[in-house]
């Protein structure tokens, strides 16, 4: 249980730090495409950090919400991609 509690103070602080470099790129990123590849990286390491705690904590329910936060997050980034590439919503 120790080596677990030293491998989440070393990586959590790890996350929380790119969290706020992402979360400042997402508001302030001057172009819709910042903006999108910001929130990618955010929910993506979110999905990954999901996936780690699964396994510190045996929970395989957090596995399945990773997934489906994936793949969320891949459907926006088509539906957006085509918004930029026909500027038309929808389909």
């Amino acid at each position: 249980m120790m080596i677990i509690l030293q491998f989440l103070y070393v990586i959590l602080p790890i996350y929380i730090v790119a969290f706020i470099l992402y979360t400042i790129r997402a508001l302030k990123g001057p172009t819709i495409p910042d903006h999108v590849l910001a929130i990618d990286a955010m929910s993506y390491d979110l999905a990954a950090f999901l996936v780690v705690l699964s396994i510190i904590f045996r929970e395989p329910i957090l596995i399945g919400t990773a997934i489906v936060l994936a793949l969320w997050i891949y459907s926006l980034d088509i539906y957006i991609s085509k918004y930029l590439e026909k500027k038309e919503v929808g389909e």
